[in-house]
């Protein structure tokens, strides 16, 4: 079966955002390059050369991936129409990411137990990236 992970795009603060998810998450990172230290990347303007060209956070059974946006790319948009949910076991563990996740961001739903039977909340983190947290509750 497919795996189906998320890459999120940035505009120029990568590094600070994935330094950010890592502290929620932990872990390590499992790759982490720099468009400058890309082979054949010689010739990239020098502004860019800092910015990452790839980063891997291995998170449960997936892995959250994430680049800085190159002008080389076309236009950077960034909607609303996605969000990154996250399914975890317990309510402690939903309230801890919940609380890592949402400094100095937006909360839009606060968690709470809802009508279809889980622990659910929404937020947009302070990077503009949008966050669902789900944790399924067992019947009685």
């Amino acid at each position: 079966m497919a795996t189906v992970n998320n890459y999120i795009n940035f505009d120029g603060n990568c590094a600070e955002a994935f330094d950010f998810y890592k502290a929620a998450f932990g872990g390590e990172f499992s790759n982490k390059m720099k468009f400058g230290e890309a082979p054949g990347m010689e010739g990239v303007p020098a502004e860019l050369k800092d910015r990452l060209m790839h980063v891997a956070l291995p998170v449960g059974n997936t892995v959250l991936m994430g680049s800085d946006w190159s002008p080389q790319f076309g236009p950077m948009v960034r909607g609303n129409s996605f969000a990154v949910s996250i399914q975890t076991e317990t309510k402690p563990e939903a309230d801890a990411l919940f609380k890592a996740l949402t400094i100095s961001g937006k909360v839009t739903m606060p968690l709470e137990n809802t009508f279809w039977g889980a622990y659910f909340g929404m937020f947009t983190d302070k990077f503009g990236i949008n966050w669902m947290i789900n944790c399924e509750q067992k019947k009685a």
